[in-house]
């Protein structure tokens, strides 16, 4: 059932209303006009909790890499303190002064232990000879890990 609006208008469009009037079904121009005002309005709304929503999935994605990330930092950095409890002298020596973690996999003494660490990751990957940024976190890790158990013991030798 129709329902009866009281609509204002300036008096200027009204006189030019009332002169084209018998042209025009005022009541279905108005009830158009206002049907497209609404759906612009409800896309709009729709549009901006589509984009709450997006950001709000953007924001627990970067949540779950930055907890990622550290999983592979952390794990690299248990891992480094691991093989240097078991490696020898020479061998730390050697990992210490290493720096360039990108050739990790290529390397001729670490290269085995890190082809073994990256295959058995889903994550980890080597593309070549580029390895990616979990591979790349995971070695900070490491590096770390072994830095840290250096300093542990070195004044004890």
């Amino acid at each position: 059932m129709a329902k009866k609006v009281t609509v204002s208008m300036p008096d200027m469009l009204y006189q030019k209303m009332e002169r084209w009037r018998r042209s025009f079904n005022l009541s279905q121009m108005l009830q158009e006009a206002v049907a497209e005002a609404i759906q612009k309005k409800e896309d709009f709304q729709k549009r901006v909790q589509e984009d709450l929503d997006i950001t709000e999935v953007v924001e627990r994605l970067r949540r779950e890499k930055a907890q990622s990330e550290g999983n592979f930092f952390d794990t690299g950095r248990r891992d480094g303190v691991a093989w240097a409890k078991s490696a020898g002298y020479d061998d730390i020596m050697y990992a210490l002064s290493w720096e360039d973690i990108d050739k990790a996999p290529s390397d001729k003494i670490l290269g085995p232990y890190f082809l073994e660490k990256i295959e058995s990751s889903k994550l980890m990957q080597l593309d070549g000879e580029m390895i990616n940024e979990y591979t790349r976190i995971y070695l900070q890790g490491w590096q770390k890990g072994l830095s840290e158990f250096w300093e542990m013991i070195k004044d004890k030798l």
